[in-house]
């Protein structure tokens, strides 16, 4: 390997006749192989896919409940400083901290807030926009769009790639090509 070739990842990208085969041949190859960083691709989401691929449990709940007190919070203190110091008006001898005169705004910035959490949140989460990837360029993969089930295994520096295929191949594995960052 001279100095100035560049290392580029590649990975093992197989496709499988049925979702079912698809998620199977995940589990095993997670846990009877080893293999981690693995994705799949299909074109809706997968019953046991999250599972297959050892996925820890979603944070979407969490950064949706984080982004709900914050619209709360928010509201409260924005009419709690404009009611109470800014601009206070004195509206039929009602106290100016009056809690039920702020339920409609505080109900529609805790909606609002939690809304963009989740928004950006999955896009965090999901690392989106992504707009190239190289298992993208190979020609058999548009069909993960339409009726295609795909599995991505990245490549290991310590198993051999006739290794991974045959195990991609006896797992029911219709087609295995190796992908790399390359262009074609």
């Amino acid at each position: 390997m001279s100095a100035d070739s560049k290392v580029l990842d590649s990975w093992f990208l197989a496709e499988f006749a049925t979702p079912e085969a698809l998620v199977d041949a995940t589990r095993q190859m997670r846990e009877k192989y080893g293999y981690e960083g693995m994705d799949t691709y299909s074109p809706y989401p997968l019953h046991g896919g999250s599972e297959a691929l050892g996925l820890p449990p979603s944070r979407v709940p969490f950064i949706a409940l984080g982004g709900a007190l914050t619209g709360m919070a928010t509201a409260i203190a924005m009419m709690a400083y404009m009611n109470g110091y800014d601009y206070p008006i004195n509206v039929g001898g009602r106290p100016i901290y009056s809690l039920p005169a702020y339920v409609p705004i505080t109900f529609e910035l805790t909606v609002l807030f939690a809304a963009f959490g989740i928004f950006f949140g999955l896009l965090g989460l999901s690392r989106l926009p992504q707009p190239y990837h190289p298992v993208y360029e190979h020609e058999a993969f548009r069909t993960a769009t339409t009726h295609g089930y795909w599995l991505s295994v990245p490549k290991t520096v310590s198993v051999q790639a006739d290794t991974i295929m045959e195990q991609l191949k006896s797992l029911g594995a219709t087609q295995v090509t190796v992908v790399t960052g390359e262009k074609e």
